[in-house]
């Protein structure tokens, strides 16, 4: 339904309106609910704010204002030196979405000015009406906030950048700034969910998938499940949102195309919302994880001796892991059981697309696959993993919720062939096309690796670096975890709705990596 706002002969918008650009934004989804002409303004360069995140030079020349593109209107006041409240009406102020490149949001002021006191009141009232009648905006957030996260940066971006965003956009919150690995999970265990239309969490890519993990945990505990086999699991009951404060933030640029944390705050609050496939990760006795995506061998090690150096700053800590794994690089050896994922029938050009992925689908659906060997990564995905060193992503064959996984698997070879695939990853070059690495589309993975025998003593030393009692390191979203026995991945379409959009629609990331 639209609704016509003519603003004149009573609301007066000089010829060249100043625009101050406050913070950044981005396409909006919503269906049209109320258009208001301000008859034809012109937009000039305005100065800029303390509060801005940059200053923006905004020239159009409109004659309407899109409400669904309006996130927040203000009464216009003039107020005395020490007045707090009360005061002159103006006009009113109206707070508006725009695009940016490179995937970022912003957001411009317009003023519209009216020395009618009550003309101000009756409009202020129906632009507030239509805002609240967009139902997927969020009235009140959750928020967990983790102050240990990369350079410990994570509350002054929330406090400095999101948080007044939220004010401006009427949303009451409840933050938790976590004080410990487990928090957020202890704290989401006893939550009372339905006090809030969305749960936010403020950190890396640990972060985010602790809360993930706990979001979808009370949802079965609240529904009677049994938490140590859920072999269907409910869809968590409200959105999850994503403030980027870590290193990598993969799942932050694979929702916003950016790890820009106004970007992402300004999703959330125009209620930009996918349904994302999720995974569980168990072992035959009991749930390990919800999560989004994971790694075995390399990935995992890595991580593993990241995790042993947390006295080291972070960008120090990554690189030496990364080098010395690398240096001792060695395979691992295990077995991999997968059900592939059976295609609908489809034209013959997208058949033949298929076909020439290495993508195995023989057999009935319920059939089962095994290679076993010795292999240098394992990557299992159930999200494209955007990242600045990765612009195409990890797994770029697939979608947020087109109900599969990437299984990737990358066979032994010499570290100079897997170096170059490593490279691959920062280029625009199909990252799989060697001999050594074979992709599958699955809807279920085994992972069982093998322990070795009769190995020298430094061999089984790097085998049991991850842990004394012999448990194999896994990297799931970032975060670190060992097990010793099979470990199970189960894929689950569209079980949480996150804040961001479809991957599609982000542009293109010209990024590249140097690091290797």
């Amino acid at each position: 339904m639209t609704f016509p706002f003519f603003f004149m002969p009573y609301w007066c918008m000089p010829e060249k309106t100043p625009v101050k650009s406050l913070y950044s934004m981005g396409t909006s989804h919503h269906t049209l609910h109320g258009v208001i002409n301000t008859h034809n303004p012109s937009y000039k360069k305005g100065p800029g704010s303390s509060m801005c995140d940059s200053t923006m030079v905004l020239q159009a020349q409109e004659d309407i204002i899109e409400m669904k593109d309006v996130f927040s209107v203000k009464l216009k006041r003039r107020r005395f030196v020490g007045q707090k409240n009360g005061g002159t009406v103006l006009g009113i102020t109206i707070f508006k979405c725009l695009n940016k490149e490179e995937n970022k949001l912003t957001d411009c002021t317009i003023h519209l000015n009216n020395l009618s006191e009550d003309h101000c009141h009756t409009w202020f009232k129906h632009l507030k009406e239509i805002l609240d009648g967009f139902q997927n905006r969020p009235k009140s957030l959750k928020v967990f906030v983790n102050p240990s996260s990369h350079k410990r940066e994570a509350t002054h971006v929330y406090y400095e950048k999101v948080a007044p965003l939220f004010k401006l956009a009427d949303i009451k919150t409840d933050v938790t700034v976590t004080e410990y690995e487990g928090h957020a999970l202890s704290v989401l265990k006893e939550c009372e969910l339905q006090a809030f239309d969305g749960v936010v969490c403020v950190g890396g890519d640990g972060s985010v998938s602790e809360v993930a993990h706990g979001l979808l945990l009370k949802a079965q505990i609240d529904a009677g499940k049994d938490t140590d086999y859920i072999p269907t699991p409910v869809r968590a009951p409200v959105p999850l949102g994503v403030i980027p404060a870590g290193t990598t933030n993969i799942l932050a640029h694979t929702l916003y195309g950016t790890k820009h944390a106004v970007t992402a705050a300004l999703h959330i609050i125009m209620g930009h919302t996918q349904a994302v496939d999720v995974c569980t990760f168990s072992t035959p006795s009991k749930l390990l994880r919800f999560g989004f995506s994971a790694m075995f061998g390399f990935g995992a090690r890595t991580l593993a001796l990241a995790e042993k150096h947390r006295w080291m700053p972070s960008g120090q800590r990554k690189d030496f892991a990364f080098i010395k794994t690398l240096a001792d690089l060695k395979p691992e050896e295990c077995e991999l059981l997968f059900r592939p994922l059976q295609f609908p029938q489809e034209d013959s050009h997208e058949s033949d697309r298929k076909k020439k992925e290495k993508t195995r689908h023989k057999g009935s659906k319920d059939q089962w696959q095994k290679i076993q060997g010795h292999f240098l990564n394992v990557s299992i995905m159930a999200i494209p993993c955007l990242c600045s060193t990765a612009p195409r992503g990890l797994a770029p064959n697939t979608r947020l919720n087109n109900g599969s996984m990437a299984l990737i698997v990358v066979k032994n070879t010499s570290r100079t062939e897997f170096m170059k695939h490593l490279k691959r990853y920062a280029s625009v070059k199909n990252q799989f096309n060697f001999p050594f690495v074979e992709t599958y589309t699955v809807q279920e993975v085994k992972v069982q690796p093998r322990l070795k025998s009769g190995l020298d003593a430094k061999e089984n030393t790097y085998l049991n670096a991850a842990s004394a009692e012999g448990n194999y390191p896994w990297n799931i979203d970032g975060d670190l975890m060992e097990e010793a026995s099979e470990v199970h991945v189960r894929l689950h379409p569209q079980l949480v709705n996150l804040y961001g959009v479809n991957t599609d629609d982000l542009e293109s990331s010209q990024a590249t990596c140097k690091c290797i």
